[in-house]
């Protein structure tokens, strides 16, 4: 049986034209790179993010496509994109899972791996 599965990379850039330090919020985009690695084409249908600042502070978002798109993607292709977010402290993480589809209507989960929110001077 052909195997769904698309794997996810994310490149993060700190917004510092529209964060407002020390005080916040502070502002990233991240770039994502959905690639099928599957041997069977399957769509990104829905997002889930989860949010998290320095203090411990929750965000979820949840929605239909990304960016306005629901790409479909044939095995070895990628799909690009990036968005943008913002929180209270100067630094936190995200992490998501994308709702799939294969084109024979069998579901699955391609998870993002946590990545860092961290503006510059946090890390030394």
């Amino acid at each position: 049986m052909a195997q769904p599965r698309f794997d996810c990379s994310v490149r993060v850039q700190y917004l510092e034209d529209r964060s407002e330090p020390p005080d916040g919020p502070y502002a990233f985009s991240y770039t994502v790179t959905v690639r099928n690695t599957g041997d069977i084409a399957a769509q990104l249908v829905a997002r889930h993010w989860i949010v998290t600042d320095a203090q411990g502070q929750v965000e979820e978002v949840r929605g239909l496509a990304v960016v306005g798109h629901q790409p479909l993607l044939a095995p070895g292709e990628s799909f690009e994109y990036t968005s943008w977010t913002m929180i209270a402290t100067p630094f936190g993480r995200m992490r998501g899972t994308f709702f799939c589809m294969t084109e024979d209507a069998h579901a699955f989960e391609a998870p993002v791996p946590e990545f860092a929110l961290v503006s510059p001077g946090q890390l030394h």
